[in-house]
């Protein structure tokens, strides 16, 4: 299931939470090389003590994670504006309530091998672009502005997204680091579930939206 984990529920999610801590370890400073603050087993950074949704693809039971990444508004501290300005040309344009970046976007390829054979990494990043596309319509969202290598601009155009490539930059790891702004809207979503191959909304919130309390 593709869902959300949000600050209040940090503690109820606490094996998934450690979980994605450990992948994006793994992935971010193991594999990727990427200059990251590491805790141990877990990668985790200053942003993470801002109270951001973390957008999860696990079991039912909350035991076993396949994919992860971090959802923030761009109205306050984020981590494109501090580490991946480069990648921006204009960063002022990109602060607003509907405007939320996403980051430490990462699957667990082990996990996907052993429970899903037949979903390649490349399968599993359009599956989060979708889930995250149908996330930010539940968060009333409008664009999602998120880094990535230039090898996933492929995966993601193959998956139905629509976005545009903001700029690119050297120096935080093996490869180049990409800005794109993502269309979030319900045509996208069904675009995507079409080219994808799904039938059904695959994203769930787990909790309902606060509704207004009446006069």
């Amino acid at each position: 299931m593709f869902t959300t984990i949000e600050p209040a529920h940090y503690g109820q999610r606490k094996n998934i939470v450690g979980e994605m801590f450990r992948l994006r370890k793994q992935v971010f400073h193991d594999m990727l090389e990427w200059d990251v603050p590491i805790q141990g087993e877990h990668e985790r950074d200053c942003y993470d003590d801002l109270g951001p949704v973390y957008l999860v693809w696990c079991d039912p039971e909350w035991t076993t994670l396949y994919a992860s990444l971090r959802l923030m508004p761009t109205t306050g501290p984020t981590l494109l504006r501090d580490v991946f300005r480069n990648t921006i040309p204009d960063i002022a344009a990109l602060s607003s309530p509907s405007i939320w970046e996403a980051t430490r976007s990462c699957v667990h390829a082990a996990n996907l091998a052993r429970d899903f054979p037949g979903v390649v990494p490349g399968t599993a990043f359009g599956l989060l672009l979708l889930a995250t596309v149908e996330c930010g319509l539940s968060y009333g969202i409008e664009t999602i502005v998120a880094n990535y290598e230039p090898r996933l601009k492929r995966v993601y155009k193959r998956a139905g997204a629509s976005f545009d490539e903001l700029g690119r930059a050297d120096g935080f790891g093996k490869r180049p680091v990409c800005c794109g702004a993502f269309e979030i809207s319900r045509h996208v979503a069904a675009t995507m579930r079409r080219r994808l191959g799904i039938y059904e909304h695959i994203f769930s919130r787990p909790y309902p939206v606060p509704q207004p309390i009446a006069a």
